[in-house]
């Protein structure tokens, strides 16, 4: 049977990024995130609020990136997937626990004044400097067509 593993979060950080470094010397970073929902109780008319932490492992460059770029309560974008971790205590009790392997970190909102990167800066890339705002984006391009009406210019 198939399966699809896809997690997609926009959460603040709960502490600073832990960085550590593997056995192997890769550097690990572990996040926290805290996901609120928000809705209006139809009985009582107030707002109510309910908040999900997250455990996140970003590794190698992304980790870097984290320690270097994010602090506590920074807003962020994380793409991932499900990541299951078992192991024996040194009691011989097992344990558990579920965590988002990141395959992408991206900021999110707008720079604040002292935040070191834009909105649009992504782990894999690295952070993008930008100057003030730079105001409405126009719309893309159509990419150019090497197709033509003659049948004999086709490249196949």
């Amino acid at each position: 049977m198939a399966s699809f593993n896809k997690v997609i979060l926009i959460g603040n950080l709960t502490r600073d990024p832990e960085i550590r470094v593997s056995p192997s010397g890769v550097k690990v970073a572990d996040l926290r995130l805290a996901l609120s929902e928000t809705w209006r109780d139809r009985t009582s008319g107030e707002n109510r609020e309910v908040v999900c932490y997250v455990d996140v492992v970003a590794w190698d460059r992304q980790a870097e990136f984290c320690a270097k770029y994010f602090k506590k309560g920074s807003p962020l974008l994380v793409d991932g997937r499900l990541q299951m971790d078992e192991w024996t205590t040194q009691q011989g009790e097992k344990r558990s626990r579920l965590r988002v392997r990141a395959d992408a970190i991206k900021f999110v909102g707008s720079r604040r004044e002292g935040d070191a990167a834009s909105g649009a800066a992504t782990a894999q890339s690295g952070p993008a400097a930008t100057s003030g705002n730079p105001g409405p984006v126009p719309p893309p391009t159509p990419p150019t067509s090497p197709v033509t009406d003659d049948p004999d210019d086709l490249p196949f």
